[in-house]
């Protein structure tokens, strides 16, 4: 599969808004001077109370999502909320409230209310805003473009929709039908600030495209198929064009006509790009705070340790310009910067809030909220490794293209998801293959990465090629 298709520019039918003029036309209903506001009411009042220490923020996200299917408009939806949240300390006690409303007494009130269940509330040791020194100052708060705004109305929407999956009913014959498309446009922005001295917001965008066309094959098996395929960028210009989301959703449903299962065996498994992201995911929640310090993961105490190949890294950048995980801070104002997370196979990161750093006696990595931009490299890798290159050095195995289920089991680390896509033979596809099962431990499979590829996957804050997994159990007929 080519996933050049999703990144074919189309910026005659898909227009974004200046940032010059984005605060007059973005549809926000309230400022960047009001939230700013509406949180020093929140953090004085808190004061007033007597709390220790208080932090409040303030948010407001609009969009629009429209729906087509079979040529015809489906549904048209806005969407637009606000909130402010306040989290207040009493000594080691919190207490945490929100609100919609945004009067000067819905405001006394969720303070109070925040306050009243820190003064009831256990004290937690590890509780706390996070320390002076971690804070990330004004100075160094950065603009990396994540905002957008993509001022489409509901007819022009409905358009794309239409040309994207038009275009995919148009591929061949045999796309029969489909599951309808979609575009959304959304931006958000908010305001933050604690009383250790953090002061910051910032507005962002995420738009997409989208369409799920189904093949059929009358009178074989697996005679009917369906896959997908989307765009999602911060800039609407920089979104694929309809016509190229399309053409590739219809012809990966193409590709999957007369499936059917394969002997259980033991083989090679290559994972596509877009689903070694959840690999790349899998790690990510391993070594996340919350189940380092819960010890519901496992890779508990695999800091330093070689649990990946020498030739495999990984990578964090917050800084990424429009990047899908990029922040200029985490959610508690905490200074991030680029890592490696993983070095030569070893572990040389955890991902780690304040809270979650005081639990396990570390020191916060600046992930509260997630991590930033991650992307897995091998040494090994070289420029022409594409997808072709990939299928080669699996030789004879399964090539898989689409993961269901939720089977991981993040404490032992056991993996059973069910999967379709190719079986692969001498470095050729064979035929595609449906109702299997793919089992392992993900220590095993990270320990068996053999290859990653030059294909790389970047429409979300994951970016990964596709991995090859040396040996893998496929339980089929």
């Amino acid at each position: 599969m080519n996933h050049t298709a999703s990144r074919t520019p189309r910026a005659s039918s898909i227009s974004s808004v200046s940032s010059d003029s984005a605060q007059a036309q973005t549809g926000f209903s309230y400022s960047r001077v009001f939230f700013e506001d509406l949180v020093d009411q929140a953090l004085a009042h808190a004061r007033k109370l007597g709390a220790t220490d208080a932090g409040a923020d303030a948010s407001e996200g609009c969009g629009l999502s429209v729906n087509v299917r079979k040529g015809e408009l489906e549904t048209v939806e806005r969407n637009r909320d606000k909130s402010l949240g306040v989290t207040v300390y009493i000594g080691q006690r919190r207490g945490n409230a929100s609100t919609s409303d945004f009067s000067p007494e819905a405001v006394r009130r969720t303070v109070q209310a925040a306050y009243d269940i820190a003064r009831f509330t256990a004290e937690d040791p590890a509780a706390g805003l996070p320390d002076a020194e971690d804070i990330a100052p004004q100075a160094e708060h950065r603009d990396l473009q994540l905002f957008h705004p993509w001022m489409v109305d509901a007819e022009e929407a409905a358009r794309l929709a239409l040309e994207c999956e038009a275009a995919a009913l148009a591929t061949h014959r045999r796309i029969t039908n489909s599951e309808g498309a979609g575009v959304s446009a959304q931006q958000s922005h908010f305001f933050s600030a604690h009383t250790r001295g953090f002061r910051g917001g910032y507005a962002s965008s995420r738009h997409s495209l989208s369409v799920a066309p189904i093949a059929s094959l009358p009178g074989r098996r697996g005679q009917m198929q369906r896959d997908a395929w989307y765009t999602s960028e911060r800039d609407a210009a920089d979104l694929a064009s309809p016509e190229a989301v399309g053409r590739y959703a219809a012809e990966r449903a193409l590709s999957r006509l007369g499936a059917r299962k394969i002997p259980t065996t033991e083989c090679p498994v290559l994972f596509e790009a877009p689903v070694a992201a959840g690999l790349l995911g899998a790690f990510t929640q391993a070594v996340s705070g919350g189940a380092l310090y819960r010890k519901s993961s496992f890779l508990v105490d695999a800091l330093g340790k070689r649990i990946f190949p020498a030739h495999i890294d990984i990578h964090e950048d917050p800084f990424v310009i429009g990047g899908k995980g990029s922040s200029p801070y985490d959610d508690e104002g905490v200074r991030v910067a680029p890592r490696k997370v993983v070095d030569g196979g070893r572990v040389a990161g955890y991902f780690l809030s304040s809270y979650s750093a005081r639990k396990l006696g570390m020191r916060t990595t600046g992930n509260a909220g997630g991590s930033h931009n991650l992307e897995l490299t091998s040494r090994r890798t070289r420029a022409g490794d594409d997808l072709d290159a990939m299928l080669k050095k699996l030789g004879t195995g399964l090539f898989v293209l689409e993961l269901m289920g939720q089977g991981v089991n993040y404490v032992t680390g056991d993996y059973s998801r069910g999967a379709s896509g190719f079986w692969v033979e001498n470095g050729e596809i064979a035929f595609p293959v449906q109702e299997i099962t793919i089992a392992g431990n993900l220590k095993t499979m990270f320990k068996g990465i053999e290859a990653v590829g030059a294909d790389v996957y970047g429409m979300g804050a994951k970016r990964v090629g596709s991995i090859l997994v040396n040996r893998m159990k496929v339980a089929g007929s």
